[in-house]
């Protein structure tokens, strides 16, 4: 019997030497075929056709090397080999963004492994999502507030400028003509997979990527044989400010279906800076969710979500008024269908609702004397939809779809004189006018892989219809007309390609064209600038336009890792505010208003640096650089609110089999003296600051993490806080900051 079975081996194993066989290449994801694949097997060598398949004859002993411009360079032992000959067929995950100019925040590990998990603790419990951003070169925020609403600028891009979405769709719309709400702070980190930061105006799929798209993407609904529970507690506590904040989810899965729930909860006082004074800084944050994932049959499944979100008596001592209550609703449905037809590959769609209504107030200032009351309720609605299909075409994948987005905003001031001539007297301030931007637009992407090469094309093109719905008659007396509708139209086009088995290089190129915000727009007599102006919509913005390119290289070996994303923009019809003396403020002690326009032409570079290296099997060390220069082009004056130079750097060791990771990091942002005269900005001192963290992990489903930020205690403020109302002076950073967290899955 046992000579038999040898036998058996052995005439399977010459089978496998003396014939060739055919394997075909697979997405992970969705099982697509891989097309233009290359391999090399001993002497055999060639390309996947288009239906994924390459054929080779088994040679003990050997290695096949695989590489692609979307999924990467691989290797399967002999073994492997084997196993992939009896399956017929080899899996591999696509990795094709890696010189597309992107970003990728992980969110939450794999349960499958703990060890891999890319965010600590303490990023996780963020109660702003805002908050994630700073890790990325190049995008920084502008705060007015020592501990909320910090609001994203990308490479001097900001407000409006940038799309910032959930799952493709979703946004908020800031209620707060101050903004004290971005869209980013609408959006739960603990809810979120990760987070995607798209530069330039190239990702036209998700929404007018103007200068760039911060894509926050919820996890996918998980289905198992057998029922299951899972859940995740998070806490942590900081010393400078006295935080405490919490976070959980709860879940539970089955064949058909993925419940999920979670909730977070943050409360802070006021910080001292490096000088040992106190910022003012108190703030409330909660927001609890669900989503429910359905498996109708397996090719189709719908995902519901909703969130809340809660704010309360949140200080912003940039700002006249402070936040006292924020209360939002984001409601989402998706489909999504996996035909997996010849050509015809999926179709997703999905509708969404956001509500957001706020109150600020100068109730929490301490003002003496007190002149007056000053409060605005405002509220906004955002709502759409989505629909995108996939095909594949040979060696093409095509994405087409069209998208809807409306938003809508309204808000009263109400100003109550306490003192002088007009004691008792109460005036009401129209500031948004109910205006209304409808937004309907259409979009394509095809994906042409090339072998060692993939080209990317994508074009899009927007009807933007905006209206006023209760027009304030001092509005009405500067434009006659407040209704417009343009088309916007927009086109990108980049090529990736490997220089040989290390180096890629990846040219980008894009033309993107955007209409006026509801600020830029409607906004009536209301200081939402970077001076203490008054600042006036307007109606009768001609679109913006942004003609940018990027180029990319990248080195990728086993211990070291090199990226340089250098970019260029010629922007115009550049909107800003001008000073127009011939209106009026509605605020006495205001110097003047503001009205927004047109202005021309202008210019940005830069670029950002990264770089990687494992020193040992137990050490590696992170390197990194951000620069932006921006001005105009007729008056070569600096744009306002851009970065200065930033330099990071942080050692980071694994021990004991990765479950002792200390860190230290070193974070320097030069002097920043190229700043706009016209709007009163204020230069900003260089700085140098040391943070160091412990992170410990003893078992797979727990971890402690602790440490300080701010070693040095140093007295500082970034480039892009406000001046503090009153003051010259800027929004200190907090000093020094120890911190713990601890989070427990199951």
């Amino acid at each position: 019997m046992r000579i038999l079975l040898y036998l058996l081996i052995g005439l399977g194993t010459s089978q496998m030497v003396l014939s060739a066989q055919t394997l075909t290449l697979r997405d992970a994801q969705n099982e697509a075929p891989i097309v233009g694949a290359t391999f090399q097997y001993g002497a055999q060598n060639g390309l996947s056709n288009k239906e994924g398949n390459i054929t080779l004859t088994y040679k003990a002993g050997t290695v096949l090397s695989l590489s692609h411009v979307s999924y990467g360079q691989w290797q399967l032992a002999e073994t492997e080999v084997k196993q992939a000959l009896q399956a017929g067929y080899i899996l591999r995950e696509a990795t094709s963004r890696v010189l597309s100019p992107i970003t990728v925040i992980a969110l939450r590990w794999p349960q499958d492994n703990a060890q891999t998990l890319v965010l600590t603790p303490q990023e996780r419990l963020a109660h702003d999502g805002g908050a994630l951003l700073h890790r990325t070169p190049g995008l920084s925020s502008i705060r007015k507030s020592g501990a909320y609403g910090f609001d994203p600028v990308l490479r001097g891009f900001k407000y409006d400028q940038l799309n910032v979405v959930v799952d493709g769709a979703q946004c908020a719309t800031a209620a707060c003509p101050n903004r004290m709400d971005p869209p980013t702070s609408q959006m739960a980190p603990n809810m979120m997979q990760r987070i995607e930061v798209l530069k330039g105006p190239y990702a036209l799929r998700f929404g007018n990527s103007f200068g760039g798209t911060i894509h926050f993407i919820s996890a996918p609904a998980q289905f198992s044989e057998a029922s299951e529970v899972n859940g995740r507690l998070s806490g942590g506590w900081e010393s400078n400010g006295q935080i405490l904040r919490s976070e959980g989810q709860l879940g539970f899965r089955g064949q058909s279906y993925d419940l999920n729930l979670f909730a977070s909860w943050a409360q802070g006082n006021d910080y001292q800076d490096g000088d040992a004074q106190a910022v003012p800084a108190d703030f409330l944050r909660a927001s609890f969710g669900a989503t429910l994932g359905l498996k109708i049959n397996p090719q189709q499944q719908i995902v519901l979500s909703a969130t809340r979100n809660l704010a309360r008596d949140a200080d912003f001592p940039a700002l006249p008024m402070d936040l006292r209550t924020d209360d939002t609703w984001l409601f989402q449905i998706k489909h999504d269908w996996q035909a997996q037809r010849a050509k015809f590959q999926s179709l997703n769609s999905q509708v969404f609702f956001t509500s957001v209504d706020h109150l600020m107030d100068n109730g929490l200032k301490a003002l003496n004397p007190r002149m007056l009351n000053v409060e605005t309720p405002a509220q906004t609605l955002s709502y759409g939809a989505r629909l995108e299909g996939i095909w594949h075409f040979g060696v093409g994948k095509l994405f087409l779809g069209s998208d809807l987005r409306v938003e809508q905003a309204e808000g009263i001031r109400r100003r109550e004189f306490l003192m002088g001539p007009n004691a008792g007297l109460v005036l009401f301030d129209n500031a948004w006018q109910n205006g209304q931007i409808n937004r309907m637009g259409i979009f394509a992407e095809y994906q042409w892989n090339l072998g060692k090469g993939q080209l990317v094309a994508a074009t899009r093109i927007e009807r933007n219809e905006a209206q006023i719905k209760d027009a304030d008659a001092a509005f009405t007396q500067v434009y006659a007309t407040t209704n417009d509708t343009q088309i916007n139209p927009s086109l990108s086009l980049g090529y990736t390609h490997a220089l040989g088995n290390a180096w890629r290089l990846g040219i980008w190129a894009g033309r993107s064209q955007r209409s006026g915000s509801l600020t830029e727009r409607f906004i009536n007599y209301f200081p939402v600038g970077l001076d203490p102006f008054e600042i006036l919509g307007n109606p009768a913005l001609k679109p913006e336009v942004n003609n940018q390119f990027d180029l990319m290289l990248s080195l990728e070996k086993p211990k070291f890792q090199l990226n340089l994303d250098f970019f260029g923009a010629y922007m115009q019809n550049f909107i800003t505010a001008f000073v127009n003396p011939a209106l009026s403020p509605r605020i006495p002690s205001s110097p003047g208003v503001r009205q927004y326009a047109n202005l021309g032409e202008v210019f940005k570079t830069g670029f950002e640096w990264q770089a990687k290296q494992s020193l040992t099997a137990f050490l590696e060390h992170h390197l990194s650089l951000a620069y932006t220069y921006a001005r105009e082009t007729e008056s070569n004056a600096p744009l306002p609110e851009i970065a200065p130079l930033e330099v990071r750097y942080s050692i980071l060791g694994r021990f004991w089999k990765g479950k002792f990771r200390p860190e230290v990091k070193f974070r320097h942002a030069i002097t920043q003296s190229r700043v706009s005269a016209e709007f009163r900005e204020s230069r900003t001192p260089g700085f140098s600051i040391w943070d160091i963290s412990l992170h410990y992990q003893p078992l797979a489903t727990l971890q402690f993490t602790g440490g300080v930020q701010n070693l040095f205690d140093i007295a500082y403020n970034e480039h892009l806080n406000r001046n503090v109302q009153g003051t010259q002076g800027a929004i200190l950073a907090p000093g020094r900051n120890f911190f713990l967290n601890l989070s427990w899955a199951f």
